[in-house]
């Protein structure tokens, strides 16, 4: 997946550093980058320049990309930025950071925002989601690091679609807290059947991710890919 990435800031660079760690390309966009911050995520590109310019985006190849996620900390380059990609480029996911919780209300289709959000493993996690069908993503690890949030969104050929959520053999330790379907929350209940599609929401333990992962998509423990957000 290639990410173009519009800040280089602390929010910027933990994102970038995540994401190259999950083997994904990574492009930022700053014009203010000094050779610290540069060396500090070695395997980016980077490109000095306004990102709210069009010739900029042009020269960034945002036609090619995949992600733009807007991370300044400007609210106000962050929605010119989403709007230009999803207007002039036709970028299929935009992902920005809201700074001031006041312009909440402007973050969304009409400005070209498709997700909004305040934290990088929370923006990180996202940016993964929109094309992670059956990987395993983890939100997070509470700080003991016996337990972890984690999210799979089930793919339609899974062995558990059509099974009732109280027919699931899962692994010790793990236990759904949650389904978004439609967008929507769901309460699991012993009599739910799992559809294709559905995001999962698991309390589990780091040791019973894989088998986890390999329940929900019928792939082999080795095939399955743990996608990690559990550090800022």
């Amino acid at each position: 997946m290639r990410v173009v990435i519009v800040g280089a800031g602390s929010v910027g660079r933990s994102i970038g550093r995540e994401l190259i760690h999950n083997k994904h390309q990574v492009l930022f966009i700053d014009k203010y980058v000094d050779e610290a911050k540069s060396q500090s995520v070695p395997d980016a590109n980077w490109l000095l320049a306004d990102a709210c310019e069009t010739s900029t985006l042009r020269e960034a190849g945002l036609e090619d990309c995949d992600v733009v996620v807007c991370a300044t900390g400007d609210d106000k380059v962050n929605l010119v930025v989403s709007l230009l990609a999803k207007t002039e480029f036709g970028v299929g996911r935009t992902v920005a950071r809201i700074s001031n919780p006041k312009n909440e209300w402007m973050f969304d289709e009409s400005w070209g925002v498709d997700v909004a959000v305040s934290t990088p493993r929370l923006m990180t996690a996202l940016v993964e989601e929109a094309v992670s069908v059956g990987d395993l993503v983890r939100l997070f690890q509470f700080q003991q690091g016996r337990a972890a949030m984690v999210e799979i969104t089930v793919p339609v050929d899974s062995p558990v679609v059509g099974t009732a959520i109280g027919d699931l053999e899962l692994p010790a330790d793990t236990v759904l807290v949650g389904i978004i379907r439609d967008d929507l929350p769901i309460a699991p209940k012993p009599d739910s059947v799992v559809e294709g599609f559905d995001e999962l929401l698991f309390l589990t333990t780091p040791s019973s991710e894989p088998l986890l992962g390999s329940t929900l998509t019928g792939r082999d423990l080795s095939e399955v890919r743990t996608v990690r957000h559990d550090g800022l």
